[in-house]
């Protein structure tokens, strides 16, 4: 297949260079000064995937046909991210966004023709020197159909399941990420650090609870299995983009689960806390 990765961050940047690794043909859409720097490599250090450099071409826009469009920008600059791709180019190929939160797949369809709704649990980042450093021990890819892409994904290496209802989906990622995401950048620690925090343990409960009254169907034991398993040293892109004064994904993360509180009527002190602690580091920033 046919990929053109749109962010070639740590999240894109790994994608990419899995599927280029297993043989699939990848383009990277960069910005003008972006592409200037790119050697034309990219190295990873994984801990699913192990440490290997690969040849990925890349490309100020998407010119060429593609199958499948993986937008891996970060909220903030989605908008103009987009420009890179434009609708009347990506036609019928498959968009496949991997943003934290909910409302941006609303937003894709407005702008392109296929859009899967999907989400990928990962830790993976994009160092200074242009490695891609995954530290997570898990790394997979939740598609709300796409099956062939699903499988090309396998064939990277990479653990890709099939969700038949999308809202489910989404939640499911957001209701472990926000408790994590808002803890660890509120109080600039890692998980371990916020593990016995009552407005961490609140919010979770809260993340849970709108997401149940939006209609999504969660395991919630499945998913309180995965917050007390995951890493101790576990850490959020959120808290590195807050302690380094980047642009960053507050509103994507905590905004579905504030608005829906006041939508559903359901209390989330600690959610609106631990956000209004996150927003006031980044005026400290």
């Amino acid at each position: 297949m046919r990929h053109a990765i749109l962010g070639a961050g740590g999240i894109g940047g790994l994608l990419g260079a899995a599927l280029a690794r297993a043989g699939a043909q990848v383009v990277l859409l960069m910005r003008e000064e972006t592409l200037a720097s790119y050697s034309g490599s990219v190295s990873v250090e994984s801990v699913v995937l192990g440490d290997f450099t690969v040849d990925v071409a890349a490309a100020p826009r998407l010119e060429g046909d593609v199958d499948v469009l993986w937008v891996t920008t970060k909220a903030p600059h989605l908008e103009s991210a987009l420009a890179l791709a434009a609708p009347e180019q990506v036609a019928d190929a498959t968009v496949v966004p991997l943003l934290n939160g909910i409302d941006h797949v609303a937003l894709l369809r407005a702008r392109y023709r296929n859009v899967v709704a999907a989400a990928i649990r990962v830790a993976s980042e994009r160092l200074a020197d242009g490695r891609i450093r995954q530290s997570s021990p898990f790394l997979r890819v939740d598609l709300a159909g796409a099956d062939t892409i699903a499988a090309e994904l396998r064939s990277a290496g990479i653990d890709a399941r099939l969700q038949e209802d999308e809202l489910s989906l989404l939640w499911e990622k957001l209701a472990f990420l926000a408790p994590l995401a808002l803890a660890t950048a509120a109080l600039d620690t890692s998980l371990g650090g916020v593990r016995g925090d009552v407005r961490y343990r609140g919010c979770q409960q809260e993340a849970l609870a709108v997401a149940r009254a939006e209609s999504a169907r969660l395991d919630e034991h499945a998913l309180h299995e995965l917050a007390a398993n995951a890493p101790d040293e576990m850490r959020s892109s959120l808290q590195r983009d807050v302690a380094a004064g980047r642009p960053n994904e507050l509103d994507a993360i905590a905004g579905p689960v504030l608005r829906g509180g006041r939508r559903h009527g359901i209390p989330v002190p600690n959610t609106d806390q631990l956000a209004r602690l996150v927003a006031a580091r980044i005026e400290e920033n």
